[in-house]
């Protein structure tokens, strides 16, 4: 484990640069990924307005604010991503924004179909969800905890839309975009501060 999580950080991207990547390559008519078609080409397009959006408008809580501020011990926060993932876009610039706050949290990206020896070690109910935000202690590299793809409330509410209809169409992704919209990042932020209380 200690060598796939090397080898995804010496191949992993700053905020900036990650952003950065998902734009030059919407400019080619390309998504991230190994997989290209116009659905996920238009996601990313999507995702880069509200990403464009949310890195001017989210906050982090004051009283996250002061808990970042206290930490005393280096922290690497890798996350697993892709341009096209719709959760990824609403949830990334709140991590980065939380990882800004503190000289103790170093933020590192990694694209999720670049790294799946690493993915394949952090499945949601067996699958490849994303963004996955797995904390690291910077001096030993060991795993602390991981969180993600989604806050509890925004997981259950499309847990419960399958649950009625057997499936998540257009209308579930609207009322999870609708979801993230009201919520501002806090719930996020509550709950990967609270994993931090180690």
């Amino acid at each position: 484990m200690k060598n796939i999580l090397v080898k995804a950080q010496d191949h992993s991207f700053s905020y900036k640069e990650y952003r950065d990547c998902v734009s030059k390559l919407i400019l080619e008519g390309k998504s991230t990924g190994h997989t290209q078609t116009e659905d996920l080409l238009h996601y990313s397009e999507l995702n880069e307005t509200r990403l464009k959006r949310l890195d001017k408008t989210i906050k982090v809580v004051p009283e996250i604010e002061q808990q970042l501020s206290n930490l005393s011990k280096k922290y690497t926060w890798l996350v697993i991503s892709e341009g096209w993932c719709g959760d990824a876009a609403q949830i990334l610039p709140i991590i980065n924004k939380m990882a800004e706050v503190s000289d103790f949290i170093n933020l590192k990206i990694v694209l999720r179909d670049d790294n799946d020896e690493l993915m394949s070690q952090f499945l949601t109910n067996g699958g490849k969800a994303i963004p996955k935000l797995i904390i690291l202690d910077s001096e030993t590299n060991e795993i602390i905890t991981d969180w993600g793809p989604r806050p509890e409330p925004a997981r259950k509410l499309i847990a419960d839309y399958k649950a009625a209809n057997g499936v998540v169409d257009e209308i579930a992704k609207v009322e999870l975009q609708k979801w993230y919209l009201h919520d501002k990042g806090i719930t996020t932020q509550n709950e990967i501060m609270a994993l931090m209380a180690i």
